[in-house]
């Protein structure tokens, strides 16, 4: 193992980045991206230092292990996700959307259980009992039942 990393040149560090960018594509998400970026720059940095005597494999791993960090905190500030404002706050949060809607009972509220319809859906409906045709206002969402009130 000691000859194999003794023997780490420029190359090999650019054939390590080249197939890690290689993995990149294949692999979901930005993982191996930033680390095969550092690989190439310990790459470039070994065909700038050539063969210094200081630059041997435990400076060309630790080099790399910080290039890695640092190229994962430069890519996540610059493409990091941002929770910054959306133009659609409630997408993928349907009951959230539901909230305020009046519609009628399309199935009374008895002990509390009821059905709703709203656009092509039957919900399930809880609130006061309720005669099936009442007009009620969404107040609330607990998963898929939605919680009314007489309009």
């Amino acid at each position: 193992m000691i000859e194999f990393l003794s023997g780490l040149g420029a190359w090999n560090w650019i054939v390590l980045g080249a197939v890690l960018l290689g993995l990149e594509v294949l692999v979901p998400g930005v993982y191996l991206l930033w680390i095969g970026i550092a690989a190439l720059l310990t790459g470039a940095l070994s065909f700038q230092i050539g063969e210094a005597a200081w630059w041997g494999w435990p400076a060309q791993v630790i080099v790399f292990l910080v290039l890695s960090l640092a190229s994962v905190i430069v890519g996540r500030y610059a493409f990091g996700s941002d929770k910054g404002e959306s133009d659609q706050p409630l997408l993928n949060q349907r009951e959230r959307q539901l909230m305020g809607q009046v519609s009628t009972l399309e199935e009374p509220i008895r002990d509390g259980h009821g059905r709703i319809r709203l656009g092509d859906t039957l919900w399930l409906a809880t609130g006061p009992d309720l005669a099936a045709g009442t007009r009620v206002r969404v107040t609330g969402a607990d998963g898929t039942t939605l919680r009314v009130e007489a309009v």
